[in-house]
């Protein structure tokens, strides 16, 4: 997942080059911190060494900032009031599984923070910025903001739509169908586009499918082939199902989230987000579902596997 544009890193300034390194840090936690975005933090010395480093690395457990700090050395230590920390997001200002940011910063204090974006989350939105800055720390922000924010594209759809990022994702033959007459499907990918989906799988919140994908194709709807969280099943009109089908349906071993086909799909959306704390969906669903989708403009991202 490219987020920032090589050719830029001739022309980057200081505070973008370590900016840059800040940003790869935190997609190592890609997979595992959702619904919580990836964030990466550097503490850099007055003489240009990095001195501390850390990202998010699993949801519930410490924020980038909090593990920056723990791995400065003892000898270093006396240097955080001169340094510089850098953050992709905001620092966090409320408490929540863990305690605010922005408050462990102050307690260190920093020379400057410099930050990559605004938090989008309205418990956040400026305010461990203004907490920074009332403490006295110099803060520094939007740098390299648009790669900070695409980092976290699926993060910040949901928090200002208030519905998860979508993904759209289909196979289809090159005459553009998507399954045989008899609505089994196509076998179209190669063991390599099969991990690569899984891997896609892996940084989605949920999966969807509809009631005859569900049926035809009994998926398990996991990444299996790809290290991290397995994303939640998500059934369209499952309801009618009986129990007895149920059964041996692989997915209703997963715990998955059931949605009335009844109800608005922009509805459904949002209560995936408010209810569920969903930020990002992929439907793997068949051409009536996906299309509802389409029709609905409700999607940001389509990816098509066909063979030519």
């Amino acid at each position: 997942m490219n987020t920032y544009n090589s050719d830029r890193l001739l022309f980057m300034t200081t505070d973008e080059m370590y900016m840059s390194r800040a940003i790869r840090l935190a997609m190592s936690g890609a997979g595992h911190v959702s619904p919580n975005p990836m964030v990466g933090a550097l503490i850099v010395a007055p003489d240009g060494r990095v001195i501390g480093e850390g990202f998010h690395r699993r949801f519930g457990e410490a924020h980038a900032e909090v593990n920056a700090l723990a791995s400065v050395a003892d000898v270093d230590l006396p240097l955080i009031p001169l340094s510089t920390c850098y953050v992709t997001l905001e620092p966090c200002s409320h408490y929540g599984k863990t305690p605010p940011c922005a408050q462990l910063l102050c307690r260190h204090h920093p020379r400057r923070v410099v930050v990559g974006t605004v938090d989008p989350n309205p418990r956040v939105a400026g305010r461990g910025i203004k907490m920074l800055q009332d403490a006295g720390i110099e803060v520094v922000s939007d740098v390299l903001a648009q790669e900070c924010r695409n980092l976290n594209r699926r993060f910040f759809t949901s928090q200002l739509l208030r519905r998860p990022w979508i993904l759209l994702k289909w196979a289809e033959s090159s005459s553009g169908d998507m399954c045989l007459p008899d609505g089994s499907p196509i076998t179209i990918s190669s063991p390599l586009t099969k991990v690569l989906m899984h891997r896609q799988r892996s940084l989605c919140d949920a999966i969807m499918v509809g009631t005859n994908t569900l049926l035809h194709d009994n998926p398990s709807l996991d990444n299996r082939l790809w290290p991290g969280n397995s994303p939640r099943p998500v059934l369209f009109a499952s309801k009618a199902i009986s129990p007895r089908v149920a059964e041996r349906l692989k997915a209703f071993s997963r715990d998955p989230i059931i949605l009335d086909p009844n109800i608005p799909l922009a509805q459904n959306m949002n209560s995936l987000f408010s209810d569920y704390h969903i930020s990002s969906l992929m439907v793997e669903g068949g051409r009536r579902l996906l299309d509802s989708f389409i029709k609905a403009q409700l999607y940001d991202e389509i990816r098509v596997e066909r063979v030519l």
